[in-house]
């Protein structure tokens, strides 16, 4: 139904820059979040950031809050995610995900829709 591509990740030294990418198929309705998540394995799948599609309003973890920045265009379909100083502790594979304002999520369900991801590589 609804297709989220990344890309933009690599591998990168600490301190680093990588700006992601997450393109959808088709255009994403007004009443959605936008969001990434990242997880390295073994670990849980960890929230890094939001942003209303409307309003862009912006959310994000304590971890990732003054590194990165989440944005979205909106005539492209497409949301970004601009990593600076980047540390090793932030190697992981980041996810694009969307879901709806008013849809019901939990802990098993963060989300409607995911992309594949993108593996993000910070060396020491």
């Amino acid at each position: 139904q609804v297709q989220l591509v990344e890309s933009g990740g690599g591998l990168v030294q600490a301190g680093g820059s990588l700006r992601l990418s997450c393109a959808a198929s088709g255009r994403i309705s007004s009443n959605v979040v936008m969001a990434w998540f990242r997880q390295a394995p073994g670990k849980e799948r960890e929230f890094q950031a939001a942003i209303t599609w409307s309003g862009g309003a912006t959310y994000y973890s304590d971890s990732v809050k003054g590194r990165f920045t989440i944005s979205r265009d909106k005539a492209k379909n497409t949301l970004y995610l601009q990593m600076n100083s980047l540390k090793p502790e932030d190697t992981a594979v980041y996810l694009c995900a969307q879901r709806r304002t008013s849809g019901t999520y939990s802990n098993e369900k963060l989300a409607d829709y995911w992309g594949q991801g993108t593996q993000v590589t910070v060396s020491s």
